[in-house]
Parts: C-alpha cells; sequence; structure tokens
C-alpha cells in the first residue's frame, strides 16, 4: 500500500492473487483516517516499479522500513512484535501490516479521533487497550500464531479475519473482482477499530472515576473493605478494579476486593463476584456453593435471605429485590472466605 503526503497522495497496496486479508484491509484503513491520507487512492499491485513511486507500502514490497514508510513482515529476517519496536509495550506478538501501521500511526489516529493530544494519559491508555483487545488478534491470526497449544475446546470463526476473508468471490464464482469484497473489508475494518476506540476512550475510560471512588468508599459499603457499591449496573469495572487495586497497594490477599453490588435496569439489585482476572471465568470467592443455579422461593428458603431472587450455576452473580437483601447474601457469602 502507498501514499504520497497530502490528500492527493497514492495508497497502494498489493496482495497474492488478487486475495485480500484482514490485516492490509485494516492497515489501509488507519491511514485513511489521518487527514493527510483521507483522501488517499487505493491501487492494488506487487509491481515493483509502481511501488518505487509509493510514499506508503504496506504488505508487499518484501521491505519493514518506517523512516521510508514500508510496512511488509512476510520477508524471513522480520520477526518484531510491539515490544521489540518499543520496550515500553509489553506485547510479544509477531506483527503483521496492521500492527505495524498500528504501531507507528495509532496514537496519532486515536488522538485525532478522540480531539486529544497524542501524548495524553487517555491516548496511551485507549493504545494499549486497543492493541491489546482488537489489533493483535488481527496479528497472530495473519501470522498464524494459536491462543493456545495443542487442539481447542471449540473454534471460533467469527472473528473479524474470518468475516474478512468471507468478502472476497468464491473459487467457482464466475466473476473473480476481488477489489469489491477489498473495499467492503475496508469499511467493515474500519468502523470496528472506531467502535473500538470509542467505546475505550468515551466509555471505558469514564468508568474509572467511578471506580476509584467507590474504592475510596468501599469501608461505607462494609467494614470489610471488600465490596463495591455501584449506582448503577453496565459500568465496565474490572479492568479498572485490578489496575487501581495496585496503585492502592491492595493486591494482598488481605486486602483484596471481592464483590460489586450495584442495580439493573429494572432496579433489582445485584451481587458479582470479582473474577481472578479481568478476563477469567473463576472467582476470588463465589457465591455458596448450595445457592447456585437455584431461584425465587426456593432460594429464599435456602439461603434464608428474603427477596432473594437467583444465583447463577456458576456461582458468579445472584440478585435480591432489596439493598437490605443483597447485602445479607454479601455477609454470608464472606463467611466462606
Amino acid at each position: 500500500m502507498s501514499a504520497t503526503n497530502g490528500n492527493s497522495g497514492k495508497i497502494t497496496i498489493g496482495t497474492h492473487n488478487g486475495s485480500f486479508h484482514c490485516d492490509e484491509t485494516l492497515a489501509c484503513s488507519l491511514l485513511r483516517l489521518l487527514p493527510r491520507y483521507s483522501g488517499a487512492e487505493i491501487v492494488r499491485t506487487r509491481d515493483p516499479k509502481v511501488l518505487d513511486t509509493c510514499t506508503l507500502v504496506v504488505d508487499v514490497g518484501g521491505v519493514f522500513d518506517n523512516e521510508k514508510h514500508r510496512y511488509d513482515h512476510h520477508q524471513k529476517t522480520f520477526s518484531h512484535s510491539m515490544n521489540s519496536l518499543d520496550s515500553k509495550n509489553k506485547w510479544v506478538t509477531k506483527l503483521s501490516s496492521a500492527g505495524l501501521v498500528y504501531c507507528y500511526f495509532g496514537k496519532e489516529i486515536i488522538a485525532h479521533l478522540l480531539g486529544a493530544k497524542s501524548d495524553d494519559k487517555l491516548v496511551g491508555k485507549v493504545f494499549d487497550k486497543v492493541y491489546e483487545n482488537f489489533v493483535e488478534e488481527i496479528d497472530a491470526i495473519d501470522n498464524g500464531i494459536s491462543t493456545h497449544d495443542g487442539e481447542g475446546r471449540y473454534g471460533i470463526s467469527t472473528n473479524l479475519s474470518a468475516r474478512v476473508s468471507h468478502l472476497g468471490p468464491n473459487w467457482n464464482d464466475g466473476n473473480q473482482d476481488f477489489d469489491i469484497g477489498f473495499y467492503k473489508a475496508m469499511e467493515l475494518t474500519r468502523t470496528e477499530f472506531l467502535d473500538r476506540v470509542n467505546y475505550y476512550g468515551k466509555v471505558w475510560w469514564a468508568a474509572r472515576d467511578i471506580v476509584n471512588t467507590s474504592i475510596q468508599n468501599r469501608f461505607k459499603v462494609h467494614p470489610s473493605g471488600k465490596v463495591l457499591e455501584f449506582e448503577q449496573g453496565g459500568v465496565p469495572w474490572k479492568e479498572h478494579l485490578f489496575e487501581l487495586e495496585k496503585e492502592n497497594d491492595l493486591s494482598g490477599n488481605d486486602v483484596k476486593i471481592l464483590y460489586v453490588i450495584y442495580t439493573d435496569q429494572n432496579g433489582m439489585w445485584r451481587i458479582q463476584c470479582v473474577p481472578l482476572r479481568p478476563k477469567s471465568f473463576e472467582n476470588r470467592l463465589s457465591l455458596p456453593e448450595g445457592w447456585r443455579g437455584v431461584r425465587d422461593q426456593d432460594l429464599e428458603k435456602v439461603s434464608g435471605i428474603e427477596g432473594a431472587t437467583f444465583v447463577h450455576s456458576g456461582g458468579f452473580i445472584g440478585g435480591n429485590k432489596t439493598k437490605e437483601g443483597v447485602m445479607k447474601m454479601v455477609v454470608e457469602s464472606l463467611k466462606n472466605m
């Protein structure tokens, strides 16, 4: 892919036999989000003579050189990750063309989209979250890196890379025009990237202060300090909680937070367990085993708590009609520490 300076620039991308992958379509989408490349023309080619006329080249050409804006990752000599290009980054997954473009242009793109400065803390946090939860997956899939060793319990066929792969013509279609699918893939990757940036920049980040305030007020909820209260449900609290626990020196088992309580959209109270890790299905302290999978009057009888409505069979969440009732569920659950 290539681009000359300014909106009249040209972006050129070459693919194998006309086909395309998620990484180069995302790389093009990312560059077009920058004002200076927003009107760039895309020319899909593998012709070295054409590539030599380009300012930016991605996923083709056999060269990685940031100063010359060459971002191919297929050559045998290429083994870079976000960490190897900048030791401040922790990720060691081999980069695709999308990862390379994101590495060098990502913060500028995010700052532009959020109306912030590139060195703002918000931009750095969003940059990290979008790579970890969006771009890294594309890098790994394009480079054939599995999420696990051995055979997985099940396969995932609905990720973004898979959906992009379905946009090209089938082998037995009469019309083998890959360009139509390529531009559809560009729009798809663009939309999903913007969705992630907007979520982490405007929704996820906004929850940080709420979680921090709840941590500071935790002893008002329960004298153990192991329970947080949110005024409403839906707050994306897990990752913030783990980071803020470290910042507030709450990482020891004796001070770790175990539960959060909040109301749902129907005004019912919920108790939710803090997981072992932000994306873990295991909990620091699950709700009592005898409550799991039990509902309503049966749960009231088993727990001895009026207003109890349910406890999930996985023991990670439960409900009660009142705050008083949900706090009784908290007290009983804490006895299993």
